[in-house]
């Protein structure tokens, strides 16, 4: 942990600096692997990759000889998942649509197997030579060193749920997404017979992941049809989430090549849910872990642990934009949906917002409220947010519950819509104290434009409803 935390400061430290980056490993990668494309990508505020195709030696002459960053249009750190142009805000008509400079971190360059002849380098976006303060990534470190302010370091696994259909999106999307057939047509989970197409899918993602040193964790079939779970091994905050974005991006390619479309969305025809789980563990900069009572054995918190679990049942109700950030997000939740209805926690407990579950060294905490829509960064953002709340307020939980926690009226709901959800985020001073301000209002703009999007639509619910009966 030690080391992690030391390279995460001298990356800040060239970040602020507005060091160049060495091309050095960039250029070993392109001359090993035969790359003729390089991928320059940052990440935007919906958790999509987003940047330019590079031919691999223009860019690696330009990032040799030229003192100016790249660039790119500041406004994907602030659009919504159809990239309408914001009237308002930092990133708006308002500003001029002006661009901001990236700082490529070409030390991590990686092959990326499922296109050809290709690797990507991601970018950091930067404001007068520091991290740009509205960037996901920067709002995400501003929380990861406050909680090493505390001598405290988070890891993240990753569990991601999606649902394969047969046929490619533009079909779909032709057919009005009407008749969507699942690539498995009943409940197979747990199976270990899945049908070939959705066998083949799987190994070909297991392959491409580990040749571009993402080595998946497990894979298996999800309780709905077509729906799939893929898990990643335990590890930096940052590295995960960067390891989930580009999971994600290959995900959708090797579906496309198999005639096949990946559905990251929260909630989808027939009850469908897509859940995005987070399971943080946290550690002392000796590696020693903290959240157990007994680090050798058992399930009992220590107090340290539940003052961790208080924070999360505090700051994540009034936080819920950046864990659940569209109007789609809140049809997932549920009573028995597997995805929580109320605040809760429990041990070993999947009806609860978060779950203990593990054991000594191994414990540590599920928060299963994302569903995988989510940014991963902005999701972890305020869980790291509410963990460090937790400990720093010494704040204590409410009891945990057992067994059926949708049963639990005493505990907060979910909000019920993105509606919802915005108005108390704005509305809470913990947020803008734990985030600050000026991020909670751009990330609030943000949502505002998917809320927008859809009250301006006439759904297909409506028209069915009252075309004639009006």
């Amino acid at each position: 942990m030690r080391a992690t935390l030391r390279a995460a400061r001298l990356r800040a430290d060239r970040t602020a600096a507005g060091a160049a980056a060495p091309v050095g490993p960039l250029h070993q990668l392109v001359d090993a692997h035969g790359i003729d494309t390089v991928l320059l990508a940052a990440l935007d505020v919906q958790g999509r990759l987003k940047g330019k195709a590079f031919d691999a030696r223009v860019l690696l002459e330009r990032l040799r000889s030229d003192r100016i960053s790249p660039e790119m249009c500041g406004y994907v750190l602030g659009t919504d998942l159809g990239m309408t142009a914001p009237r308002t805000g930092a990133f708006s008509w308002e500003s001029g649509f002006g661009d901001i400079a990236l700082l490529p971190d070409t030390q991590q360059a990686r092959v990326l197997p499922w296109l050809p002849s290709t690797a990507i380098v991601l970018a950091d976006p930067i404001s007068g030579g520091f991290p740009h303060p509205l960037a996901p990534t920067t709002v995400l470190n501003e929380q990861w060193h406050r909680l090493a302010s505390l001598g405290l370091v988070a890891a993240v696994g990753i569990e991601t749920e999606f649902v394969l259909y047969e046929g490619i999106a533009r079909d779909a999307a032709a057919a009005g997404w009407q008749g969507l057939r699942p690539a498995v047509r009943d409940n197979r989970d747990y199976s270990l017979d899945l049908p070939l197409p959705v066998r083949e899918f799987s190994r070909r993602l297991r392959q491409v992941l580990a040749g571009s040193g993402l080595p998946v964790e497990a894979v298996k079939g999800e309780g709905a049809p077509g729906q799939i779970e893929v898990t990643f091994p335990y590890g930096e905050v940052t590295a995960m989430c960067e390891q989930h974005l580009l999971f994600k991006h290959a995900a959708k390619t090797v579906a496309d090549e198999q005639d096949l479309t990946a559905s990251f969305m929260a909630a989808l025809p027939g009850g469908v849910g897509n859940g995005m789980h987070l399971h943080v563990s946290l550690h002392d900069f000796d590696d020693r872990p903290v959240l157990a009572a007994d680090a050798n054995d058992g399930t009992a918190l220590s107090g340290l642990g539940e003052q961790a679990v208080a924070g999360l049942l505090t700051v994540l109700p009034e936080t819920a934009p950046l864990w659940a950030p569209y109007v789609n997000s809140y049809r997932r939740y549920g009573d028995h949906s597997f995805a929580p209805a109320r605040f809760t926690w429990g041990r070993d407990n999947r009806s609860c917002a978060v779950r203990v579950v593990g054991h000594g060294r191994s414990l540590r905490l599920e928060v299963r409220l994302p569903g995988a829509d989510a940014n991963p960064v902005l999701a972890l953002t305020a869980v790291l947010a509410g963990v460090r709340h937790g400990i720093e307020a010494g704040l204590k939980p409410r009891d945990a519950s057992v067994g059926d926690a949708y049963q639990d009226v005493a505990a907060e709901a979910v909000p019920r819509s993105l509606a919802e959800a915005l108005a108390g985020f704005e509305a809470s001073t913990l947020a803008a104290e734990l985030l600050g301000e000026r991020v909670v209002a751009h990330l609030a703009s943000v949502a505002r434009l998917d809320l927008d999007h859809h009250a301006a639509r006439v759904s297909d619910a409506e028209l069915e409803r009252g075309f004639t009966q009006a």
